[in-house]
């Protein structure tokens, strides 16, 4: 019978695993395409809603005025945007534009940023 290493790890701490940014943006891309998908419904059921009529309308609109949903629509703006730019830049990757570690790096970073860049805006306008 063959023998395991007795050196080998029980227990993974995933904490304390340091991903670079290209690997954190990657995870984050492909969370925010789940969570996407997850709100999608109440976004096409809001639009539905509010494309009824005008009691529709105001409904959607007294909702909308809320704090709590202020920030709801904010945080499924960042998911967006996030998820928009570091398509982008995947889609880049894959025809090899700057596949290289410092530009990828660059890249991943700019993601970050560009992404930070729109929350700020969008949340000045909306609270």
């Amino acid at each position: 019978m063959h023998q395991f290493k007795k050196n080998r790890p029980v227990y993974l701490n995933l904490f304390r695993i340091h991903l670079p940014v290209g690997g954190v943006v990657s995870i984050a891309h492909r969370v925010t395409g789940v969570l996407l998908v997850l709100v999608l419904p109440l976004l096409v059921y809001m639009l539905q809603l509010s494309l009824s009529g005008e009691e529709g309308f105001r409904r959607v609109a007294g909702i909308l005025s809320q704090p709590s949903s202020r920030i709801a629509v904010l945080a499924t703006l960042a998911f967006f945007a996030l998820h928009f730019f570091a398509g982008i830049r995947h889609l880049l990757l894959d025809i090899d534009v700057g596949i290289d570690r410092p530009s990828a790096r660059r890249s991943a970073w700019l993601v970050v940023g560009v992404t930070a860049l729109v929350v700020v805006v969008a949340g000045v306008g909306l609270l």
